[in-house]
């Protein structure tokens, strides 16, 4: 909607309010046109329904309000004598125009000493319950935002299982796009699987003041640009998506606007110099280790490598076998020998006891392994180990699903650009050679229509040689380089997909993905903080610490009451 529509759509608000109202307000002793002045008219029902002003700075918050409303109108028929449950059902199930039938229909009276205690247990339960869910979606809506690292993709650097704080008033909070939607989840339902929000209406772009801004080598959360998935690993159509209804990704912003970025054998370079990473930064790549006597998955898992495959052969396998293999997810090959490819897990060893598998493993002789470089030096120390190589994609050799998807970039994740991040008022020169790189942000992020007509670019149907940025733009990319679908992957990132920054790691489950049976908490980073430098320090003992002392205090003060009374 545009400013226009929304001023149509607030006159509406305000007419049916006032048609609905008006009546109400003389009974309770006011006057008809003070029920048809906008906020002045809010700050009047609240002393009517005998609650603080305050409230009406909610009415006015995105998805708060969406929560506020239904208790405004049932405190406004309550506040005439209409109490009972059928009628508090009556006016949420109508949105509110049951009022109509109290304004017109009923000859009802204003109850001045109301009383504002629910009258019931469970109404009380009921009241606390809907302050409670106000409450914590102001929290998650403008402040902090529970997250959890699904990925591996800034793996070693956040952990696949680290359960985050996401603070989103470091760079400001974004205010809700999408007006109408349920409150503290994101974009579909918890088990009923469908979307939780209406497309329309849509509010403009806005984002409440920040105390900083976006730097480099900033971890940032923000909303995929690319995301039209419904339901990740499920292939069916895409569906377009509101900006805050995208689903967030977790990266390391490696490029702010106005940069010039290039990736050069695997390393990013910024404005001609080699990006610097924070000491917490554990950036890792594939590397090919070689064994005469082959690589062993042991000595890998001693190391504390995650990340390689496993193969195992069978001499003998019946066909059940096999099935009850794949459908534990694991691949088989219907060869002779048969062969079951793994991660680095390897195959449960309950299910080959349960099955009675006769299995060897096979060490090659060459493996790819992920790594750090502190892990790639420890490897090469191995006596067993004769050679560890970064893996590189050479130069001019095209990788797949990359950015900008044009056959005229012949780019990989190991070597791309150099490339311009657009800066809000930069201007750019726009030709058949360069619209690749800029097509998405003209279209998509900054709502024009193009055309190529021969060698001529029109924009919104005017013939142009350049383009000048509406908004400001980031490069973002994970610290697992080769396993993570990033800014080399869709491209710029909006700064109106910006969410916030991860603050604090306050669980860390080892296995998260693997089921619960198999969790384990890693101790040593939960109550650790994400950003700062060396080694992340757990605070959980001091939380402990805390907590039993607020606990002695509270028994020692509830023991000294009760010998005062």
């Amino acid at each position: 909607m545009d400013g226009s529509q929304w001023i149509i759509f607030v006159i509406l608000i305000q007419l049916i309010h006032f048609l609905g109202t008006w009546k109400l307000y003389v009974k309770a002793g006011r006057k008809a046109w003070e029920a048809a002045i906008p906020i002045y008219n809010a700050l009047i029902l609240m002393q009517i329904i005998n609650r603080p002003k305050w409230w009406v700075i909610l009415l006015f918050i995105p998805i708060i309000n969406l929560l506020m409303f239904p208790v405004i109108w049932v405190e406004t028929i309550r506040s005439f004598g209409r109490n009972n449950l059928m009628e508090t059902w009556l006016v949420i199930l109508t949105l509110g125009f049951y009022i109509y039938y109290v304004n017109y229909a009923l000859d009802v009276e204003y109850l001045t000493e109301r009383s504002l205690h629910p009258k019931t247990g469970l109404g009380e339960w009921v009241s606390s319950i809907v302050f409670a869910i106000v409450a914590a979606t102001l929290v998650h809506t403008y402040f902090i935002q529970p997250y959890v690292i699904p990925t591996g993709s800034l793996e070693r650097t956040l952990r696949v299982g680290d359960f985050l704080f996401v603070s989103k008033y470091h760079y400001g909070a974004r205010t809700p796009m999408t007006t109408v939607a349920a409150p503290m989840v994101h974009d579909t339902l918890p088990l009923i699987g469908t979307r939780s929000y209406l497309n329309k209406p849509q509010l403009p772009y806005f984002r409440l003041p920040g105390f900083t801004k976006v730097d480099r080598n900033d971890i940032v959360v923000f909303s995929w640009p690319a995301d039209t998935v419904r339901v990740f690993f499920k292939r069916e159509k895409g569906v377009k998506k509101p900006i805050d209804k995208k689903s967030n990704y977790v990266k390391r912003c490696v490029g702010l606007p106005g940069d010039s970025l290039a990736v050069v054998d695997g390393f990013v370079y910024v404005n001609g110099q080699q990006l610097q990473l924070s000491d917490r930064a554990k950036p890792q790549y594939d590397y090919m280790a070689y064994g005469r006597k082959g690589v062993s998955s042991r000595l890998l898992s001693e190391l504390g490598v995650t990340e390689f495959n496993r193969l195992y052969v069978a001499q003998s396998m019946t066909p059940a076998q096999q099935e009850a293999l794949k459908s534990a997810g694991y691949r088989v090959f219907n060869s002779q020998p048969v062969q079951i490819l793994t991660d680095s897990k390897g195959i449960e060893p309950g299910l080959i006891r349960q099955l009675r598998l006769a299995l060897q493993e096979v060490a090659d002789r060459k493996r790819v392994v992920t790594l750090t470089d502190e892990m790639a030096n420890q490897l090469r120390q191995t006596s067993t180990i004769d050679s560890v190589v970064k893996i590189i994609e050479p130069q001019g050799q095209r990788g797949i699903n990359l950015f900008p998807q044009n056959a005229k970039y012949p780019w990989n994740y190991d070597n791309m650009g150099p490339l311009y991040i657009p800066a809000k008022g930069s201007t750019v020169s726009l030709d058949l050679e360069s619209l690749p790189l800029y097509k998405k942000i003209i279209r998509d992020y900054e709502h024009n229509t193009i055309e190529v007509s021969g060698n001529q670019i029109k924009i919104n149907g005017q013939a142009t040689d350049s383009y000048t940025f509406k908004q400001d733009y980031y490069w973002m990319m994970g610290d697992n380089r080769d396993h993570s679908e990033d800014s080399r992957a869709w491209g710029y990132v909006p700064e109106d997909h910006i969410v916030g920054t991860p603050i604090f790691i306050w669980m860390s489950i080892e296995n998260f993905t693997d089921g619960m049976a198999n969790w384990k908490i890693r101790w040593n980073r939960v109550f650790t903080t994400v950003h700062g430098s060396g080694e992340p320090y757990s605070y959980f003992k001091w939380f402990l610490g805390l907590l039993g002392a607020w606990f002695i205090f509270d028994f020692i003060r509830k023991r000294r009451k009760k010998q005062t009374d």
